[in-house]
């Protein structure tokens, strides 16, 4: 599949990173020393676990908890469904009484997939309050909406499939009928986790939260705080979707923006444009229109592995690789060579990157709740746009994001669902200027209806930002402040570009 496919905050897609500079503890070995009595937040009973691990991330001690809802809010009767929660404690004893609630991206992310890297994040935040991570219902294990063969085993989608609009057709109505007897995708839109969200915290006794919400988080912190104002006490949004947007609609162009102003770094990096001269995007169409005409079979290393493999180099392939990198300043600086290199003729670094991403972004992604999301959201409002017929993903891409909606089963959205949000609650918007996805100027259109706001746009910095410099400590004197304009942001004009490199041994000093 296509990295558009997988809408998703920085915390997750910087994982790779992560791996490369944590050497995570051995899961069992935490789980030797931790406490295993019960523990109760509320009416919801935890028991002591260990979140993270998967594929070399850090790892983290937490409280886990089950709360069963219903699939149907109005058959209370029916299918019941469990919620997975996960309790990162307060750092100085109980902690605060409002807690803070992470809600994450995609969407099909699981919150608490991205524990640790939430964890490291939101540190300071912890020191006074506890942070609560909900399993939006249809990803994690809150009754997954995973697509399934006929045998059990998980349904693959290649890229070459999802660029293929039968087959990624057929996959998506394979994996409808996996879910018959276990789930009713109508039943896993935003407005269903937003009264989960509440029963949680009502459950366990708290009268307001604070909300953290990254990328497609931010959607659903969005419609909970405009639904339940009077349960919320603070709003964070890092990498922000206004309410009016239709997710998928907009990749295309907002990659080539995000490409213009990377190409821009370089014109203005001496060695940088001595080494590859200026016009990134048209370099990337022609490699690009030379791939689509000739794919290319090319030997490799694994990156991770180091075991030899070979697979075919494919032009979806290649805007696959430049959108994925692109999320990630640090990654996205490696593009300007891998791209000379591909012009030559050697391919090996390009497919390298290419087989390192799809490995992290493996089973990131809910596919079937993810359908559930954007089918009743977001497709029906969905219109090309002629401007995309210039851009390196082309028209095809936004008819492509909602594949199979034609015949997904689609639930009920409010009337008012894509309405601004407004009131006087106190926000802090945060941005990456390079972001591909959700630009600082999504973060300023939301802004602009929020009286108690206030908006960072990261100078050089991706999606999701919330992790990055000083940001962690300002995002918690904010929550403890309730108070933006308080915020001394001094320390965010030392944040700069990650410069383009030159050479594998790295940019120029």
């Amino acid at each position: 599949m296509t990295p558009p496919l997988r809408f998703i905050p920085l915390l997750t897609l910087a994982a790779a990173l992560l791996a490369v500079g944590c050497q995570p503890e051995d899961p069992a070995a935490v789980a030797t020393r931790i406490d295993t009595s019960v523990h109760q937040y509320g009416e919801i009973a935890f028991k002591p676990c260990v979140l993270g691990g998967e594929r070399g991330m850090p790892t983290v001690g937490a409280q886990c908890g089950r709360f069963e809802v219903a699939e149907d809010p109005a058959r209370p009767e029916g299918r019941r469904i469990e919620l997975n929660i996960a309790w990162l404690e307060a750092e100085r004893g109980a902690g605060a009484a409002d807690p803070v609630f992470f809600l994450a991206g995609g969407p099909g992310q699981a919150a608490t997939a991205v524990a640790p890297m939430v964890d490291r994040a939101l540190r300071d935040v912890r020191k006074q309050r506890a942070i609560i991570l909900v399993d939006q219902r249809g990803t994690g294990q809150s009754n997954p909406l995973d697509c399934r063969a006929p045998d059990g085993r998980p349904l693959q989608l290649e890229p070459e499939r999802m660029a293929d609009p039968e087959a990624a057709g057929d996959y998506f109505r394979q994996c409808l009928e996996s879910l018959e007897g276990r789930a009713d995708p109508r039943f896993y839109t935003t407005g269903h986790a937003l009264a989960d969200l509440d029963a949680v915290r009502a459950a366990m006794g708290v009268e307001r939260i604070n909300l953290v919400g990254g990328s497609y988080g931010t959607r659903v912190t969005q419609q909970y705080a405009a639904r339940y104002p009077q349960h919320t006490r603070s709003v964070v949004l890092d990498g922000v979707v206004p309410n009016r947007l239709v997710v998928g609609g907009e990749f295309a162009r907002m990659l080539d923006r995000s490409l213009q102003r990377q190409d821009a770094q370089c014109a203005g990096t001496p060695a940088c444009k001595a080494r590859f001269g200026e016009d990134l995007i048209s370099r990337i169409r022609a490699l690009q229109s030379r791939l689509a005409e000739q794919p290319v079979e090319v030997s490799y290393r694994h990156p991770t592995t180091f075991a030899p493999g070979q697979d075919q180099l494919t032009a979806d392939t290649l805007i696959g690789l430049v959108h994925g990198v692109s999320y990630v300043p640090q990654l996205g600086a490696v593009l300007p060579l891998v791209i000379s290199e591909a012009e030559q003729g050697h391919y090996e670094p390009m497919m390298s990157i290419a087989q390192l991403w799809s490995g992290q972004m493996e089973d990131m992604m809910n596919l079937g709740m993810q359908r559930s999301v954007v089918c009743a959201e977001d497709a029906r409002r969905y219109e090309p746009d002629p401007a995309d017929a210039g851009t390196l993903m082309g028209t095809e891409q936004g008819s492509r994001f909602f594949t199979g909606c034609d015949f997904w089963p689609t639930g009920d959205v409010p009337t008012d669902f894509n309405a601004p949000f407004k009131g006087e609650l106190p926000v802090l918007l945060l941005s990456g200027e390079l972001d591909p996805v959700t630009p600082p100027e999504y973060g300023d259109e939301v802004a602009g209806d929020l009286p108690n706001a206030r908006h960072f746009s990261l100078r050089g910095q991706g999606h999701g930002v919330m992790g990055v410099g000083c940001m962690p400590r300002l995002i918690a004197q904010f929550i403890e402040s309730a108070d933006p304009q308080a915020l001394d942001a001094k320390c965010l004009d030392a944040l700069d570009y990650v410069p383009p490199f030159t050479g594998y041994n790295g940019w120029e000093p």
